[in-house]
């Protein structure tokens, strides 16, 4: 029997999209871990730090109230949407009807296949940036979208190029997605660029679909898509708790927008879930009302990690723009190597080092590698130690 085929074939999806990189990546590292290799990983967004006490404390209490371990109401609790509401309206100056205008998921990156599976019909085109988040291009295919990348450069500051793309054709263009500030190469966005997409999706009748969940980390200038006029009547904004507080696990996100778009999008999220833990989300409204005292503290520890990175990156000869914000520091790799690929590998397996070749996230980031800040100051200067030392 251990030799029998297996007689039923997979789905027309599995052929659409590959294994996640960093899945067989870690998969890799875990393998070589085990022959003894100690590996430094700087590869991956996965915030090291906790979230705050309170919130902690906040779950132990929820979970031991009675009522609150069975299924949940698909839209959220109350108190959650209202945090929600609070937190935009404090930090993006954006007002939201937490009844109508808020649905909380569990994480962004559920957001982005409900979003996609609500609007797409087949065939439909989405504009996906490139280099930008690999979940774009594999959601779109899976929900049968046809994938089109727009080509983002360090020349045009990592922006869309906007009147390149109004003279293409856009007829059958349904979702535009961007992501600022920007993973992985840390652009901030700013209001023009905001109001300019807005324009263009109002002037092609493209649903713009802001995923911003980096707004918090070594940055201080907090911007919603929605805070432009017009804005709710062609845009989405996805924002998540895994950065911004510390809560990747946890699985905590939040869409915004239009109550008609959030009306479709629930009828695919009811389909897929039951509901979140009511304690998480409990534990979340205390999240969503740190005091900034608790966001400035977080971002002095990574102000310091970076400054650590910049290290790495100026031993690794690598140069990087240093008005970068977010969880990474994205570089421009020297010429002695084809891609940021055969840097990352070489590093990999003569260092023991992990690092993320830009090639990941498009084909506009072949040039380019990613270091992540979730790794502690001893971490990072034993990985500058290494890199200082010359192979025997």
């Amino acid at each position: 029997m251990d030799n029998a085929q297996v007689k039923i074939k997979p789905s027309w999806r599995t052929e659409l999209v590959g294994e996640y990189y960093f899945s067989h990546k870690l998969r890799q590292i875990d393998e070589m871990r085990k022959a003894g290799a100690d590996i430094i990983n700087l590869g991956i967004g996965s915030p090291d730090l906790p979230p705050s006490p309170a919130v902690i404390a906040k779950l132990n209490e929820a979970s031991n109230q009675a009522g609150v371990h069975g299924y949940q109401n698909y839209k959220g609790i109350p108190a959650l949407r209202k945090a929600f509401a609070d937190w935009y309206m404090e930090y993006f100056g954006v007002q939201l009807d937490p009844e109508k205008e808020i649905l909380p998921l569990m994480g962004s990156k559920e957001g982005i296949m409900h979003i996609s599976m609500a609007f797409l019909n087949q065939d439909d085109e989405v504009l996906v940036p490139d280099p930008g988040y690999p979940t774009y291009t594999s959601v779109t295919k899976m929900a049968g979208g046809a994938v089109r990348a727009y080509p983002l450069s360090e020349k045009q500051n990592w922006y869309p190029d906007l009147h390149a793309l109004a003279d293409s054709d856009l007829s059958n263009v349904k979702i535009m997605w961007v992501n600022y500030p920007h993973m992985p190469t840390g652009t901030r966005g700013n209001r023009i660029l905001f109001e300019n997409l807005v324009a263009f999706a109002h002037r092609h009748h493209i649903l713009l679909c802001n995923d911003n969940p980096y707004s918090f980390i070594l940055n201080s200038d907090h911007l919603s898509i929605l805070s432009v006029d017009g804005a709710k009547e062609v845009a989405l904004e996805l924002n998540s708790m895994s950065k911004s507080h510390n809560m990747a696990g946890w699985r905590i996100g939040m869409v915004a927008g239009h109550e008609e778009y959030l009306a479709e999008i629930i009828k695919m999220k009811s389909n897929m879930d039951s509901g979140m833990f009511q304690p998480l989300q409990q534990a979340a409204v205390v999240a969503l009302n740190s005091p900034g005292d608790w966001y400035r503290t977080v971002n002095e520890i990574y102000g310091k990690r970076r400054k650590l990175v910049e290290t790495l990156m100026h031993t690794l000869n690598c140069t990087f723009d240093r008005n970068q914000t977010g969880l990474f520091v994205w570089g421009k790799i020297p010429v002695n190597y084809a891609n940021g690929e055969e840097l990352t590998e070489e590093i990999l397996h003569k260092k023991h080092i992990f690092i993320t070749p830009g090639m990941v996230f498009g084909s506009q980031g072949d040039g380019y590698i990613r270091i992540s800040l979730c790794a502690n100051e001893t971490m990072l200067q034993k990985a500058i130690e290494r890199l200082s030392t010359v192979n025997t």
